[in-house]
């Protein structure tokens, strides 16, 4: 979408492309002004110059303690609505953004390249602490690299500490950088918080890194949380929501399904030949939509009561839901979510739709049922294995592991089936859990010994590559070692 914005001095913005638009507030855009190329934010609305000024300081402070930052060459009003909007042109530098730089990273598995980033990006807030000075929207995002040289933007986010605990609030905002690293990356924490510690002249002490881990993986476990039980449930970067009296829809945004509707899906269902699943409490169908082949989930009502104790509680459906975003946010593997309908009347709901992408691919079992080469076996048992112990980082239960519940995509394990996931807060639960779906797991093995005993190696290499204590303890309590 391109267009010329004129501003107020005269000169034009010739907008190129939008890079991200929050409605009714800004938008971020690629554009050339002045013959070169440059990155603006346009401030719309009635507190458009209120957040442009708060960005341009924030910037200013950035320059002003020598943090690396993209030259501001332009802040002024654009043309004919100088009192609704505001316009902040920042020069175009050839770096990547650090959050797509990890993911790639991520993808290709070099973690040495992958640790070297992460030292990067908590020097640079090493930095800014040093300058009394915080990001407090931190995420890779605000983040771009170019070889050895960080650059942090989005001024709107720089803030001074306050000067109650001012030493707490540096903790708890270097904990926010490093929660936002992949659950099985969570190791080199220590490596990050150590190179903070030399470069803020604080002495390291292993206590103190301990409880520095602690609150990490707090901030992860809460941030997830939130991510899936308030902000998918309502309009926001990643999801639209319509709601009305007899029904509420939540749809992700790159979902473009015309027709929604309980009566639409149904129909879809209809046809046996779509179905997977025809049961009392749950009916499965794969159908074609959108140009998408996706799985439709319908909750349905098997009596009186069980209408009565579904429309006071969450649907299996938004469980469903939430906990695929929440995987999707720690980078583990799921199908998409794409839609949410419940039927609804007033606060209370009955029948719940829940939409996925339909991954064409065999689920374990199936996988290892092939005749192939003991060696791919062996590596794909090896990231099975991973996944498992990142769920255990994370403190998260499947509660249904059987092997229809995991399908393999390019010698990787996908979760699908979440609506028993839960999110634990309390080690001692959530590890009694977690030894259940290890039992559950290995069950699907027991008239194949030889690949029981593939899992039962992989688990142990990988439980006892991660963590030494952790091994004996959890493997044993799950008679897997």
């Amino acid at each position: 979408m391109a267009f010329d914005l004129p501003l107020a001095n005269g000169s034009v913005l010739a907008v190129s492309e939008i890079v991200r638009l929050v409605p009714n507030k800004r938008l971020v855009c690629k554009a050339l002004w002045n013959g070169q190329d440059v990155f603006a934010k346009v401030f719309i609305g009635a507190n458009a110059q209120r957040y442009a000024q708060r960005d341009q300081q924030g910037v200013q402070a950035l320059i002003n303690a020598n943090i690396a930052t993209p030259d501001l060459l332009y802040s002024g009003s654009i043309q004919d609505i100088i009192d609704a909007g505001e316009v902040l042109i920042f020069k175009a530098i050839s770096a990547q953004n650090a959050e797509v730089l990890y993911q790639q990273l991520l993808d290709s598995q070099q973690q040495p390249e992958r640790l070297h980033l992460m030292l990067q990006l908590t020097n640079t807030v090493a930095q800014m602490h040093k300058a009394n000075l915080q990001q407090t929207d931190l995420y890779f995002k605000n983040f771009l690299v170019d070889t050895d040289t960080v650059y942090a933007i989005d001024g709107d986010g720089i803030q001074a500490f306050s000067a109650l605990f001012k030493q707490r609030q540096k903790q708890r905002n270097l904990a926010v950088l490093l929660s936002k690293m992949d659950g099985l990356d969570i190791d080199w924490a220590e490596d990050c918080y150590a190179h903070y510690c030399k470069q803020t002249d604080i002495k390291y002490t292993p206590f103190d890194y301990a409880n520095h881990y602690d609150l990490t993986q707090k901030i992860r476990q809460k941030a997830a949380s939130r991510y899936a039980y308030i902000k998918v449930f309502r309009t926001c970067t990643d999801v639209k929501v319509k709601q009305s009296f007899k029904q509420y829809m939540a749809i992700s945004h790159d979902f473009d399904a015309i027709d929604l509707s309980p009566l639409q899906l149904d129909n879809a269902l209809s046809d046996a030949k779509n179905r997977f699943k025809s049961g009392n409490t749950c009916t499965v169908g794969k159908v074609l939509m959108a140009d998408r082949n996706l799985v439709i989930k319908r909750y349905n009502i098997k009596n009186v009561w069980h209408a009565f104790k579904l429309s006071i509680s969450q649907s299996r459906a938004a469980k469903s839901w939430a906990n695929a975003h929440r995987l999707q946010l720690l980078n583990v593997a799921t199908a998409k979510p794409l839609a949410l309908i419940e039927e609804r009347f007033g606060c209370l709901k009955r029948r719940a739709y829940f939409l996925a992408e339909f991954i064409d691919a065999p689920d374990i079992a199936e996988f290892f049922g092939l005749s192939m080469d003991t060696e791919v076996k062996q590596k794909v048992a090896y990231e099975t294995a991973l996944l498992f112990y990142k769920l255990n980082l994370l403190k998260i239960s499947h509660g249904d592991c059987k092997a229809s519940n995991i399908k393999i995509v390019d010698g990787k394990p996908v979760l699908i089936d979440l609506d028993s996931m839960q999110a634990h807060t309390y080690s001692w639960w959530f590890e009694t859990k977690h030894i259940k779906d290890l039992k559950r797991f290995m069950q699907n093995w027991a008239k194949a010994p030889e690949t029981a005993t593939i899992f039962r190696q992989a688990f142990m290499q990988a439980y006892n590559e991660m963590d030494d204590y952790m091994m004996p303890t959890i493997l044993e309590r799950a008679k897997i070692a």
